[in-house]
């Protein structure tokens, strides 16, 4: 079925957010409801036929930040180090929430005071990117799955680094574990998937994350490799695998691991302002996520 054939198309409902976002005025009930009219299987096809539709508006509709760090070596007679590993948030602000403020976190910044000559809040940098869902609301329709991503940005920083560590969002229920849960409490739906195909990576992040008392598996782990395998981040095309050495990491994060990041995780400026008030989980997460980037890096000598 066409787009035009469905009762409510995806640009339908997107022209009505955009536009009532654009005059400031709330997304209206009717807006809300028909969202769900369109399903699944019309997510746009890549990033270029999303910044191609004229009823969406970068800046309004979805925005896009980056940032590389200047590295130079001007000495013949010495050897530089590069950034090796960078941090993508492929469906943050209201697509997934909680993965763009994570990503800028473990890039070494302060995610609720981003702007152009902000100073990093932790010793360590990393490059990053982020696609983000400015919507008030029917931010899922500007999802695009990972293994289409084309965004020119994302696919560069992810080549030209031997490390990449993409942040994603889920829900439990998506995810087809057993219950009950296999860790205590036994009713707390926080997880941690970790997927991609560096090996090494995924042990390194599942060991720091389980260490910083999150609950987490590998994706794949024989024992759920099967219900994870829509999860385990194993496309050749997902940037995640797209670096230098052809294989990266990802972690899928259950809304309810998301929301325990913050103090306060309902609106954009929200997050921002309160993950520094979830008695420490956002920063426990954070500086896990860290420490295994350190821990791969440490075993990639710069030749």
């Amino acid at each position: 079925m066409t787009f035009s054939q469905r009762p409510t198309s995806r640009r339908t409902v997107l022209t009505a957010l955009a536009a009532a976002a654009t005059a400031g005025a709330p997304v209206l009930g009717q807006l809300a409801a028909a969202a769900p009219a369109f399903a699944e299987d019309l997510e746009y096809p890549s990033n270029t036929a999303l910044y191609k539709d004229p009823a969406l508006v970068e800046g309004t509709t979805y925005g896009r930040r980056f940032k590389r760090h200047e590295k130079i070596d001007a000495d013949l007679g010495a050897k530089a180090a590069f950034p090796r590993t960078a941090v993508l948030a492929l469906h943050g602000g209201g697509i997934e929430i909680g993965t763009s403020e994570l990503a800028l976190g473990i890039a070494g910044y302060n995610p609720g005071d981003i702007t152009p000559t902000s100073a990093p809040i932790l010793p360590t940098t990393h490059d990053y990117f982020l696609f983000e869902g400015l919507l008030s609301s029917g931010n899922k329709a500007l999802h695009v799955t990972s293994k289409n991503c084309d965004d020119h940005v994302a696919l560069s920083l992810a080549a030209s680094h031997l490390n990449v560590l993409s942040l994603h969002g889920c829900q439990y229920n998506q995810l087809g574990m057993p219950e009950p849960m296999v860790w205590p409490p036994s009713s707390d739906p926080r997880l941690a998937v970790v997927g991609g195909l560096n090996a090494d990576f995924r042990a390194a992040l599942v060991y720091e994350i389980g260490r910083a008392g999150f609950p987490v598996v590998d994706a794949f782990d024989p024992t759920y490799a099967v219900r994870l395998e829509d999860f385990n981040g194993s496309h050749v095309t997902n940037p995640c695998n797209l670096t230098m050495l052809r294989k990266g990491a990802q972690i899928e994060m259950t809304t309810e691991l998301r929301q325990s990041l913050f103090g306060d995780s309902s609106s954009r400026s929200k997050r921002a302002s309160t993950w520094n008030q979830s008695n420490g989980q956002f920063e426990a997460f954070r500086d896990a996520c860290r420490r295994a980037i350190a821990t791969v890096e440490a075993g990639q000598p710069i030749l």
